[in-house]
């Protein structure tokens, strides 16, 4: 089974060789990397993190978001599977292999994704809210409604069959779209929590409430092409995040409870401005 990992990058590149570090630790032979830069401004910043490890090939975009550097990346691929990874983020030495061998048998699988054991209480947060909508999800079978692009396996026919929606401008309900659609085709991808990536976010307040306000945006560009709620409204939903929230702390509780606001404007803002044309 051959295996090709895609890593989208903007304007980050020592977090980009440090994801290209973990990947080197891969228990993984003949891996190709094949990294996607989105209009970073320091152009010879990226190439010089690329150089850093073997087995990278380098594809360059004009800053056309994520969607379509991933759907740029999947292409370019020339392995049986592709995983998607993001630039901040540090896989497990047996992520390559254990993701793989579960896409490769279901077609679409999704691991773990943790914060690193000294994160800013933003950062985890972030990540608390990702893994509930994540695991709210997981069906009685081992299957997701949804699961982040940081930490994701494809079979590369059916990333191909399937790409993401390019009209989607930011990291922000792509995602989800592509995950509903996925679930649709008969695609869920298959939970494997044994496949483990560290996000190493670098986030403050304002980087939370700023994440999150896109994300209201996208959520709502995602529910006007939705075909079906899969429940993510429901109160039971927000009292679970709740409950994840403050696991981690009366300080950590607090920031996803301002995030779910930040989120609430990001969507009111889209409803009135946003541009019909994008889902």
């Amino acid at each position: 089974m051959g295996i090709s990992v895609v890593i989208p990058t903007r304007d980050r590149p020592a977090s980009l060789a440090r994801s290209l570090r973990a990947l080197a630790r891969q228990d993984a032979k003949g891996l190709e990397i094949v990294v996607v830069d989105d209009g970073s401004r320091d152009r010879e910043a990226v190439s010089r993190a690329t150089r850093s490890a073997a087995g990278v090939r380098l594809i360059r975009l004009a800053g056309v978001g994520p969607a379509s550097a991933r759907n740029a990346g999947a292409r370019a691929a020339e392995e049986d599977v592709v995983l998607f990874t993001d630039d901040d983020c540090e896989p497990e030495p047996e992520w390559v292999a254990t993701l793989a061998r579960r896409a490769e048998a279901g077609g679409v699988a999704a691991g773990l994704t943790v914060p690193p054991p000294d994160a800013a209480p933003a950062a985890i947060a972030s990540q608390a809210i990702t893994n509930h909508l994540q695991l709210a999800g997981l069906t009685a079978t081992g299957r997701l409604d949804f699961a982040p692009t940081c930490n994701l396996g494809c079979s590369r026919d059916a990333i191909r069959a399937l790409p993401f929606d390019e009209s989607y401008p930011d990291a922000a309900g792509e995602d989800r779209d592509w995950c509903a659609r996925a679930v649709a085709a008969g695609l869920a991808p298959a939970y494997e929590p044994e496949a483990v990536v560290v996000h190493n976010q670098a986030l403050g307040i304002p980087g939370l409430l700023r994440q999150q306000l896109r994300y209201g945006r996208g959520a709502v560009r995602f529910r006007r092409g939705a075909t079906g709620d899969r429940g993510f409204g429901a109160a039971s939903f927000y009292a679970g995040l709740l409950r994840a929230g403050f696991a981690s702390g009366p300080g950590v509780g607090g920031l996803v409870v301002v995030a779910q606001v930040a989120v609430a404007l990001g969507a009111g803002f889209e409803l009135v401005h946003g541009r019909t044309g994008i889902r």
